[in-house]
């Protein structure tokens, strides 16, 4: 009977949190010319406090009053925007939704990506390099391969560069092991200070294949323990999970719509 009595009251502890958090996603914060506005509204804002959260959304709501006094909506790029948002927004929601059906990355799951990745985690370091970045072909890579394997340093490369009027631009910077690419960071983490290489990017819808000529500046050590990335790691598995079931689904979609293309729409990318 005990145990009972102390299930109904847990369920029902339950319930009024639920009922709490409900009543303060619809509490009133405020009126902007008679129209009300939600705490609900207030997640959206981005703001760093509670309180630039309520201005923003006040300033928000005074703009969208005054586009709408103007006949805004009834524009015709404003009504395709507010419909591919709307679209967005649905797409988005089912795709979270049928992710719903997959486990979070488990325990295993988590100590597994961090000793796979010792670069971002155990082995983390903070990079200073200098840059080449270069539009090049796959042919131009390679021959760019050849020739910075026989330069001493960056300043050779972009030399040798000018003399075949290639373009490129310079670039030096600082950067954390989690902000490169990670099929570039296991060479990276094994380079020494002066050592060059090339990391290529293939090209990607209108953006063109580049390489980018790196020389390592120096490098220093920043490990990132279990315990601080752990947090890190569940999120980054669960958006790739919800990357699979988008691509899965939508995989499936296609399988059994009837999509037709339209004159020279036929030739499509997939």
């Amino acid at each position: 009977m005990r145990a009972l009595i102390a299930i109904a009251l847990g369920l029902a502890a339950a319930g009024c949190e639920r009922a709490a958090a409900d009543r303060a996603q619809t509490q009133l914060v405020a009126r902007v010319n008679g129209v009300e506005i939600a705490a609900r509204e207030l997640r959206a804002a981005g703001a760093a406090s509670m309180a630039q959260a309520v201005e923003k959304v006040i300033d928000r709501e005074l703009l969208v009053q005054k586009a709408l006094q103007s006949g805004l909506e009834r524009d015709p790029q404003v009504a395709l925007d507010i419909d591919n948002a709307r679209r967005e927004v649905l797409a988005q929601a089912y795709v979270e939704r049928a992710a719903r059906t997959r486990a979070a990355p488990t325990r295993e799951e988590v100590r597994a990506f961090y000793a796979e990745n010792p670069a971002l985690f155990a082995e983390r370091r903070i990079y200073r390099t200098r840059e080449l970045v270069v539009s090049a072909n796959p042919e131009m890579i390679d021959v760019l391969r050849a020739r910075v394997s026989r330069a001493a340093d960056l300043d050779e490369v972009a030399a040798w560069l000018n003399s075949r009027n290639a373009r490129y631009s310079v670039l030096s910077q600082t950067q954390a092991a989690e902000e490169i690419a990670l099929a570039f960071l296991p060479q990276l983490a094994r380079m020494s200070p002066g050592e060059l290489a090339v990391f290529a990017t293939p090209a990607v819808g209108n953006f063109p294949a580049t390489a980018n000529v790196v020389q390592l500046i120096y490098s220093e050590s920043a490990p990132l323990a279990y315990e601080q990335a752990s947090p890190l790691i569940e999120s980054f598995l669960a958006g790739r999970k919800r990357l699979a079931v988008a691509q899965d689904e939508v995989k499936r979609l296609r399988e059994v719509a009837r999509i037709e293309y339209v004159a020279q729409f036929k030739q499509s990318t997939r």
